[in-house]
């Protein structure tokens, strides 16, 4: 591979990753490392995003966002996925109300780990805070690992 092949693959990598953070209000890191090292793998992987998630069908993306944050609650994602998709949940004007509200569905079906793994993203982003007792107890923490 040449020099100039190698400068037009780097260009066309970094034109996809500034497309994805356009279309998806975040980009992931493995989306970055993967447009260096493995360009078409990161193609072949957003086509299948785009056709699920992006691409307007018959939900929309607020819609689309909610089911997201649940999914990715109950899968137990890193925190700064699901976060990112309560920012762009926020961005589109879902409120913080309607967030914790599908983020809750997840605890029947999941438990109250996958929950409070949501639920400490969610607080997080959206600055909750809550009640201190007022009698001597020992601190729980967040739940979060």
């Amino acid at each position: 591979m040449t020099i100039d092949s190698l400068d037009e693959q780097t260009t066309e990598a970094q034109d996809y990753i500034d497309d994805m953070a356009r279309k998806r209000g975040y980009v992931l890191d493995y989306h970055k490392v993967m447009a260096k090292h493995d360009f078409p793998v990161l193609q072949a992987a957003n086509h299948v995003v785009s056709a699920a998630y992006l691409d307007q069908r018959t939900l929309d993306r607020r819609t689309k966002e909610l089911i997201f944050i649940v999914s990715l609650t109950v899968m137990r994602a890193s925190k700064g996925h699901i976060q990112s998709h309560i920012r762009v949940a926020l961005d589109l004007g879902v409120t913080p109300t309607e967030i914790l509200e599908a983020i809750e569905i997840s605890l029947p079906e999941a438990g109250v780990v996958a929950f409070q793994a949501g639920f400490e993203a969610w607080r997080e982003v959206v600055g909750a805070d809550g009640i201190e007792p007022t009698v001597v107890a020992h601190e729980g923490g967040s739940g979060a690992a």
